[in-house]
Formats: structure tokens, sequence, C-alpha cells
């Protein structure tokens, strides 16, 4: 009895074994259709010069809308219509407020249009880092081949791009088919309600529905996953809601020479470690499960056999993935704890102790749901959850729409070996709005990111190479010909 049941399991993990392998085996890179680069002759240098030039530009988008240096806005607006005069020539223009949203009349007006975007304000420099900085933050300087200042990446380069783009297929005798919207906001950084808000309220009002749009999101990855060689584009087609809460702990407060057994900080430290420590649950499915599908076909065979058999490793793999933050923001709902607050005077024991926690909601999840997670995990008579602000995810778009294909095409046909996914925005875009006026909304920028620029993004070094920026125009190009075609 107990040899037949020994032999039985014995056969059984044999066969176990004998299904992970051939599904490794079997889960090796998709085969595409080969597309030839095409050649796109530009003045790189004068490119990069233009957008060291829209640097110099302080368009810094602040919390408090006091400070906001509208001279500075004005100033960027005034010179784009100088720098690029084609543009303005064959495009009409509509501005809300400081934002502009430009229209290319298409020769086809039943079509759906398509809008393209980005945003030209940025964050301010973090007080006391501009020293770090290799290069003045805000000069516009180009060294080495390389473009610097605040907004390299985030996201002059996008619209500077798109311009370049734009301006390149009219000198080329290019008549859109279809027509584009060109929208380029200015409160993007603060939440975008008065830029991309009001353009998406005018464009419903009008009753515009776009069959696409691609704003700023994800970038093309090199060397972002050890192992894996070909650039990756996750091509953002959803992005993450926003929640934030107000974890608040309780006590009788007084002296602090007589202080009790455990004060109101004390209770909320040990309520943030029960947040830090019990994450909203990630897992491997819907979008991050087609996403890293794509990309684990590519990684060293011990990493592809665990992805190939999610079914059996989800556990393991999401273990893995929660230990790197890139990665765990992209399977689960993140958990942020970034304000604290307390006594008002150092000798006064606090009354009420506040931590304010941010929240970037996973399609999977809602606010509701993440309210109820933080609320049975902390529950206490000495804490309460209150609530500031929160939004759901956006809607999923189709990976296998015809935006989507313009895209991995035009990337393709720019960067040659390119491994283009669906992917999930951790932040937040203008598509927020946008997406409410589109049949499907993208969020990619065709430039390349190393691990090394990440740091970059709202912080210090923000950089891009004058190669990287000219081969993202081409991109740009070919994304508004075939959009437009």
């Amino acid at each position: 009895m107990i040899r037949t049941l020994l032999k039985g399991v014995g056969l059984a993990l044999a066969l176990l074994a004998t299904v992970v392998l051939l599904r490794t085996l079997l889960h090796g890179p998709i085969e595409r259709a080969s597309l030839d680069v095409v050649t796109i002759e530009l003045d790189e240098q004068a490119i990069a010069s233009r957008l060291a030039e829209s640097i110099r530009f302080q368009t810094i988008s602040h919390q408090n809308d006091d400070l906001l240096d509208e001279s500075a806005f004005e100033g960027f607006i005034d010179w784009v219509a100088a720098t690029y005069p084609r543009v303005h020539s064959e495009l009409s223009l509509q501005r809300f407020g400081l934002t502009l949203l430009y229209k290319w009349e298409g020769t086809d007006t039943d079509l759906q249009p398509v809008l393209v975007t980005g945003h030209y304000d940025v964050v301010p420099v973090i007080p006391g880092t501009e020293s770090a900085w290799e290069v003045p933050p805000f000069a516009g300087i180009i060294q080495d081949g390389i473009v610097w200042g605040r907004g390299a990446l985030d996201d002059k380069s996008g619209v500077v791009g798109i311009l370049e783009a734009v301006t390149y297929l009219i000198e080329q005798g290019f008549k859109p088919k279809r027509t584009i919207y060109l929208s380029f906001g200015h409160d993007e950084e603060v939440g975008g309600r008065q830029g991309a808000g009001k353009v998406a309220a005018y464009l419903k009002d009008a009753g515009i529905q776009l069959a696409w749009s691609l704003d700023e999101g994800s970038f093309l990855f090199d060397g972002m996953f050890p192992g894996v060689e070909p650039l990756l584009a996750p091509i953002n087609v959803a992005e993450k809601g926003s929640m934030t809460l107000d974890i608040v702990a309780l006590a009788p407060g007084g002296h602090s020479s007589m202080p009790p057994s455990t004060t109101a900080v004390g209770k909320l430290a040990k309520a943030i470690s029960l947040l830090e420590e019990n994450p909203v649950p990630g897992g491997l499915s819907g979008l991050s499960a087609a996403m890293f599908d794509d990309i684990s076909r590519h990684m060293p065979f011990g990493q592809r056999l665990l992805f190939a058999n999610a079914w059996l490793f989800e556990p393991v793999i999401v273990s893995a993935l929660s230990n790197v933050t890139f990665a765990n923001a992209m399977v689960r709902t993140t958990t942020a704890p970034t304000m604290l607050s307390g006594s008002i005077k150092s000798n006064v024991l606090p009354i009420e102790a506040v931590a304010t926690v941010n929240f970037r909601i996973h399609p999977r999840d809602s606010v509701d749901s993440v309210i109820e997670h933080v609320s049975n995990l902390l529950a206490s008579e000495d804490i309460e959850v209150r609530p500031r602000s929160g939004i759901n995810a956006s809607s999923v778009s189709s990976w296998d729409s015809e935006g989507f294909q313009v895209i991995e095409r035009s990337l393709l046909e720019t960067r040659g070996d390119v491994v283009a996914m669906p992917g999930l925005m951790i932040a937040g875009s203008d598509t927020k709005h946008y997406g409410k006026v589109a049949d499907n909304a993208f969020r990619f920028n065709p430039f390349v990111v190393t691990q090394s620029d990440l740091t970059g993004f709202h912080g210090t070094n923000e950089k891009i190479g004058v190669s990287n920026l000219a081969d993202g125009v081409r991109a740009y190009i070919q994304i508004l010909s075939h959009g437009a075609g």
C-alpha cells in the first residue's frame, strides 16, 4: 500500500516536472513581423538646442497657486510661437488659460480624431539640493552629448519632440487624413484640472470623441530587468488611481514630564508599521499578468520557468517582485506614508498624532476596498481613518486596438529590436482627463531610460541624450504619420 502510494506520488511529481519544463521551453519570445528601420534625417544638435532653450523657462507648478510665475509660462508660449512658426501657420490654436490646444485639420472629417499630448510645466527643484546638480537645473546646458535640466525627461522633451515632429511633417508636405489634436498642458504636475481638464470638457461639449490619445507615461527601458537584452516598451494602457488618508492616533495629551506608557505618537508609530508590514495584497492578474508574461519571455531560464508556470509559482513571484520597488508598484496598490504631524510644542503631548498616507490604487482595487483594508487592519478605538481624497484607477484600454499598434509599429521602425507590451502607469498623468473623451488612451514617451535615469524624475540631474532625443522625435514622426493616415 505504502509502496503503491509512493510510486503514485513519484509519477505525479515526474509529470509535474515535465509539464513545468515544457511550459518553460514554450515560453520564449513571440515572433513578430519584421519591419525595416526607417531613415529620417534630422539636425540632432539643433533639436537638442531647442530643448535646452525650453528648459530655461522656469515653468514651475506649485501646490500653492500664488507662487506660479505666469510670466515664465507666457514666455514659453511666446517661444513656441517663434520657434515653431509652421505649426502656428498650419494648425489652429485655442488657449485654455496657459494650456495650448492645436488642431491639425484632416482631409476626412468623418474619421475620429486622435490626440497627442504632453505637459510643459515642471516640478520645483527640492530646496537645498541645487548644489547636487552637475549643472544648474534651469541653465539649459548641453554637455558631453547630454541635455541637462528640469523637464529634460518630464516632460518638455515630449512637448518639443511633438512640435519637432509636426514641423518635420509639414515641411515634407504631409497632410493628415484624420484630424490631429495637440494639447500642451500647464498644470499636469498639480492635477491638470485647469489645463487638460478644461480641454477634455471642451471636447466633450463639442461632441468630439477621440479614437485614441497618446500622453506621457512609460519609456523604452534599457537594462531595467537583469538578463533581458532587448529594449522593453511597456505602453501604458491604464494608470493607477490615487487616494490619501489621514491615520489619526488619539490620546488624552498633557505635559511631557508625565507621559503615559503609550502616547498618541507611539500609537501612530505602531499603526504605520502595521500598514507597511501588511500592504494591500498583490497578484499577477489582468494587466499585470499580461505585462510580465511578455517581459518574462526574454528573461534567463530560471526566471522564465517561474513566470511560465505562474499558476504554480505565483506566490513566489509576487514575493520576489515585492522586494523591487518598481516591480512592486506594478503588482499591487502601494502604501506610502508621506507626512507626519503631532504636538504644537516640544513639551506638550499631542491629543492627536496624524500620519498622511498616499495609496496608488491598482486597477483590481478601488478607493472603497483600500479604505476597508486599512480600517480593518487598524481597527481600534484609539485610531481613526479619515479619507482626504481619492480617485479610482482608470479604465484599461485595449492593446489590440489601432492606436496601440500604431505606437508599436513606430517604435519598431525607429528603434529596431523593441518588445512592446501593455503597461500600467504607476503615477498619474493628464490622461485622467483626456481618457474621458477617448475610446482608448495610451501613456508612453518614445525615449530610452536606464536605471540611473530614474532619480532624475522629480529628483536631481534630470537629463536626456542628444541622440536619444532625436530618436524620440523620429518615433513621434511615425506615430503622427501612421496615426493620421
